[in-house]
């Protein structure tokens, strides 16, 4: 996953719900460094919460991102993520930065 131009991640989950796998997967594949590079942000949810699991991703170029995580499985996040970060990459080659 490129994580290069991710600046801030928030999500928000209740950790005894088996449906934040998700949410619990996407943090650990963050790299060491993470909170150095990104801002972090993490809502632990109590274990009668019905409230709903979610990520929110922020760009370099302003972009925001709005997961699902109950509904979308970590591949298809992480294909997201991808997706918007290889078009960052392509545009910073291309201006030669």
């Amino acid at each position: 996953m490129i994580t290069k131009f991710i600046t801030a991640v928030s999500t928000k989950f209740n950790p005894f719900n088996p449906r934040a796998k998700t949410a619990r997967v996407f943090l650990s594949l963050l790299p060491p460094n993470a909170r150095q590079t990104m801002k972090v942000n993490t809502l632990l949810l109590p274990k009668a919460s019905k409230e709903a699991s979610n990520l929110s991703l922020k760009f370099k170029d302003g972009k925001e991102m709005h997961l699902d995580t109950e509904k979308l499985g970590i591949k298809e996040i992480m294909e997201e993520v991808d997706r918007h970060s290889r078009i960052l990459s392509r545009q910073e080659e291309l201006t030669g930065n």
